[in-house]
């Protein structure tokens, strides 16, 4: 089994001295782990987001672009961090012969067919009969929903991000407000950058559930969106 590291910025040049360097961090990892200890500005970046991600809703068309090309990329880098246990079994898994890691770095394509996908490099190419792209999710828009009947309704309204109410029931169209919930991820990305994971599901899932007693009482500020 093979497994492409798709991080963008990851060398391919040298995947020996990289993965060196991923057993190091992982050591260390494992000993803060063991003692107990918070590293202060690791701590500080993991929970900031919480603080930011309420202004994001409120910044301008400029501002919004200018976020999500900086200070966002900090929070979803610290999020898109692999757990140092899996790190440990991957390297495990590695060393034992049961996988091979192949570090693509920035310059690859990726071809994906009916039967296999192929990922090929200046060097290179690597075909597979099964690939699982887990480098999360991204920002759709309506043309991308995948149900014809919804997104031809949701396209009429013009609106290239679906208009959901705080419970997140459509509020456009008309015909459907209220009646329709839309809590999947990609969709709320445009000014919920940081959305994710099983707290945010349940969250989700708990405003939706309230909408079957009592309907929104406004909708959620919606930002232009590229």
């Amino acid at each position: 089994m093979s497994i492409p590291l798709l991080k963008p910025g990851l060398p391919s040049a040298n995947n020996a001295t990289h993965l060196t360097g991923q057993k190091k961090i992982s050591r260390k990892s494992n000993a803060i782990n063991e003692k107990k200890h918070t590293v202060p500005w690791r701590y500080v970046i993991l929970r900031l987001h919480e603080a930011v991600q309420e202004i994001v809703p409120h910044l301008n068309e400029h501002d919004h672009k200018r976020f999500s090309k900086g200070l966002a990329r900090v929070f979803i880098d610290n999020y898109a961090a692999i757990p140092s246990e899996s790190i440990r079994r991957l390297l495990a898994l590695r060393e034992a012969g049961i996988i091979h890691i192949l570090a693509l770095g920035e310059d690859y394509e990726m071809e994906i067919n009916e039967s296999r996908t192929v990922l090929k490099t200046e060097d290179n190419s690597y075909s597979f009969d099964v690939f699982i792209d887990a480098r999360g999710q991204r920002p759709l828009k309506v043309k991308d929903i995948p149900f014809p009947g919804l997104r031809e309704q949701l396209q009429k309204t013009g609106d290239e991000i679906p208009d959901v109410g705080e419970d997140y029931t459509l509020q456009q169209p008309e015909d459907i407000r209220g009646r329709v919930a839309f809590g999947a991820l990609p969709w709320l990305m445009h000014d919920q950058p940081f959305v994710q994971g099983l707290t945010a599901c349940a969250e989700i899932g708990e405003a939706m559930a309230r909408a079957v007693v009592k309907p929104a009482s406004r909708a959620r500020r919606r930002l232009s969106f590229d």
